[in-house]
């Protein structure tokens, strides 16, 4: 199920974004990120529509998936 990021309080929304940010181990490149740029650009993508947050019902987890990535079974 996507949860519009607009519905979650703006401290909710902080914590959410850090925290999907700190789990990744995701590789940027020749130069490192701060945590506040990747959190930034995080954010950049959840309000340009470009990603959404995503609750799994069945595993009872939230993650911010990019939209083009979504299959229509990841989000039921």
């Amino acid at each position: 199920m996507i949860i519009p990021w607009q519905q979650l309080d703006s401290e909710t929304f902080d914590n959410l974004v850090e925290s999907v940010v700190l789990r990744e181990g995701t590789d940027y490149g020749e130069s490192e990120l701060s945590l506040e740029e990747k959190v930034n650009n995080l954010k950049q993508l959840l309000q340009s529509d470009e990603a959404v947050i995503v609750f799994s019902q069945l595993h009872e987890t939230v993650d911010i998936k990019l939209r083009r990535d979504l299959s229509s079974a990841s989000i039921t």
